[in-house]
C-alpha cells in the first residue's frame, strides 16, 4: 500500500512543485539546509541492484510521476519529446543518472527549472549534475526535452523491446529492456510511478496508452491523445500504440470502462471488435471473482499486427500480436490475469518472474476448466510429463531464460503442486489474498513463501525449495 500512498502524494504535490520549482532552485542549497551538520552530497548509484540487468535503475530517488508529451511523425519515424519526472530524493544527491538509450538528441535538459549538466555514459546511463545538492527527503523536477529516431531493442535471448516502428505508426512494448529508448527514466520494476502521456500524431491516426482517455484535440492536422495511468506502474507495462484501429468502448457488468481496439488492416472479419471487447470483459468480471477486485480503472486490449510475436500484460491494457496465432480467451486470460499478477504486484527481481508467469499460466488452465471443460489437474498431467528439461531452477533462472517454459509451465506446475499440497480451501484464499494484501507493491519469492505459511501455519520450506530452488523433476 505505500506504493499507492506514493502515487497519492504524486498527484497532490504535482502542481505545487510545478509552480515553485524555479523560486526553490534560485534559492540554491541553503534553501534546503537544516539545523546542525551541513549534508554531504553524494552521486547516486548507476544501478538498482538487479544481477540480472545490472545498467537498469538508479539509486538515489524515487520517481513519483512522468508526464510523456512526444509528437511522432510516421514519414520520418522520429518523435520529438519532453519528459517531466517528479523524484524524491532518498540521500543527500550531488549527481543521479536516468536510463536513456539510442540516437535520441537532448536538447534542454533542467532540474527545479535551472539548466543542469548532463553527460551519457554507456550504452544507458545518462548522468546528470543539477547546478546544487538535492536534499535528502525532498522533492525535485527534472525535465529533459529531446529528439530522434528511436531504436527498439532486439536482444538474441529476450526479443524485441522498446519502441518498435510499424507499417502504420509505431509501438511502445517495454518488457524487460525498453522502456528507455525513447524517454528517460529509472527502469527498474522497483520504482513504480503514475503517468501522463500526451501524444501528437497526424489526424486519421489513433493512440491509445494506458490507464484512462483525456480529451482528444486537433489542430492544423494533427491530432492530439492524453491518457493518464493513476496507479503505480513499473515501466516496463507502460505502452503506446499509434496506428489506424478501430476502437470499441463499453461497460462491464461491473461499471469497468472497456476499451479494446484493432488494427484496421487486420480487422477483417465481421464482429471482432465485439468479440474481443466482450470477451475481455468476460475473463476480467471472471478472474475479478478468484482474485479480488479488478485493481485498475479501466480496461481492455489491442490486437494489432506489431511483427513481435508475442502478446505482453501492457498494465490495463495488453497488446497482441496478431502473429502471436488466434487471439483466443485462454491468451487473453492469460495476460488479463497478469493486471493482478505481475501488474499490479510486480516482483522485486527479475528471477523472481515466476510470480508473474506462473500465475498467468494457471489462468489459462483455470480458464480451460471453466469455459473448455479441461480439468485443472489434466493441464498439470500433461505438462509434467511433456516437460524434457528439469535443469533449471524456477525462481532463478538466469537473465536469459526469463521467457522460458521454466518460469511459465513449471511455474504454473508448482502452484498446482502447492494446491495439492494444502488444499483448495487454502490455495483459492491465497490466489484472493496474495495480490489483494500487496496490492500496487514489490513482492520476491521469499513473500510467497512467507506469506503462504503464515496463512496455512505451516512449515513448507522443503517443499518450496524442490519446486522452486532444486533442478530435477520433483515427485509426486
Amino acid at each position: 500500500m505505500a506504493a499507492y500512498r506514493k502515487a497519492g502524494l504524486a498527484r497532490r504535490a504535482w502542481l505545487l512543485i510545478t509552480c515553485c520549482a524555479l523560486a526553490v532552485a534560485t534559492a540554491g542549497t541553503t534553501a534546503y539546509a537544516a539545523p546542525g551538520r551541513p549534508p554531504v552530497f553524494s552521486p547516486g548509484s548507476p544501478g538498482a541492484g538487479d544481477p540480472y540487468f545490472p545498467d537498469m535503475g538508479n539509486g538515489g530517488y524515487d520517481v513519483s510521476h512522468y508526464d510523456i508529451r512526444l509528437a511522432f511523425d510516421p514519414k520520418t519515424k522520429a518523435i520529438d519529446a519532453t519528459t517531466t519526472i517528479l523524484a524524491w530524493a532518498t540521500q543527500d544527491l550531488s549527481r543521479f543518472d536516468l536510463d536513456f538509450q539510442g540516437p535520441l538528441t537532448i536538447s534542454k535538459l533542467s532540474v527545479n527549472g535551472l539548466n543542469a549538466a548532463f553527460t551519457r555514459s554507456g550504452a544507458q546511463e545518462l548522468v546528470i549534475t543539477p547546478p546544487y545538492g538535492l536534499r535528502k527527503g525532498l522533492p525535485f523536477l527534472v525535465s529533459v526535452s529531446y529528439a530522434g529516431v528511436p531504436q527498439r531493442i532486439d536482444d538474441p535471448a529476450l526479443g524485441i523491446s522498446g519502441w518498435v516502428a510499424t507499417k502504420d505508426g509505431a509501438v511502445a512494448l517495454n518488457q524487460p529492456i525498453g522502456a528507455a529508448t525513447y524517454y528517460p527514466v529509472n527502469d527498474t520494476p522497483n520504482d513504480k510511478a503514475t503517468y501522463s502521456q500526451t501524444i501528437t500524431v497526424p489526424s486519421g491516426l489513433t493512440v491509445l496508452a494506458n490507464g484512462e482517455p483525456g480529451p482528444t484535440t486537433t489542430h492544423n492536422g494533427q491530432s492530439t491523445f492524453r491518457w493518464s495511468m493513476n496507479r503505480p506502474m513499473a515501466s516496463e507495462l507502460a505502452m503506446i500504440m499509434i496506428g489506424d484501429l478501430n476502437v470499441t468502448r463499453s461497460v462491464t457488468s461491473d461499471g469497468l470502462p472497456n476499451i479494446t481496439a484493432i488494427g484496421k488492416s487486420i480487422d477483417t472479419k465481421p464482429g471482432q471488435g465485439t468479440v474481443l471487447n466482450q470477451t475481455t470483459a468476460q475473463v476480467v468480471q471472471w478472474e475479478s471473482s478468484m482474485y479480488g477486485s479488478y485493481p485498475f480503472q479501466s480496461t481492455g486490449g489491442i490486437i494489432a499486427d506489431v511483427a513481435v510475436h508475442y502478446a505482453l500484460e501492457t498494465q490495463g491494457r495488453p497488446v497482441y500480436d496478431q502473429r502471436t496465432s488466434n487471439v483466443s480467451g485462454q491468451l487473453l486470460a492469460h495476460e488479463l490475469g497478469h493486471q493482478w499478477f505481475g501488474d499490479s504486484l510486480t516482483p522485486t527481481r527479475w528471477s523472481d518472474i515466476w510470480l508473474n508467469e506462473g500465475f498467468a499460466t494457471y489462468s489459462e488452465w483455470l480458464y480451460k476448466e471453466k469455459f473448455q471443460g479441461v480439468p485443472v489437474q489434466q493441464s498439470f498431467e500433461k505438462e509434467y510429463a511433456a516437460e524434457k528439461d528439469w535443469t533449471g531452477k524456477v525462481a532463478d533462472p538466469g537473465r536469459d531464460h526469463i521467457f522460458d517454459d521454466l518460469v511459465y509451465n513449471r511455474g504454473a506446475m508448482t502452484l498446482h503442486a502447492l494446491r495439492m499440497k494444502i488444499g483448495d480451501r487454502a490455495f483459492f484464499r491465497v490466489l484472493t489474498l496474495w495480490p489483494t494484501t500487496h496490492r500496487y507493491g514489490n513482492v520476491s519469492t521469499r513473500d510467497f513463501i512467507g506469506f503462504v505459511e503464515r496463512l496455512t501455519n505451516r512449515d513448507l520450506g522443503a517443499f518450496f525449495d524442490t519446486w522452486l530452488y532444486q533442478p530435477g523433476q520433483p515427485k509426486l
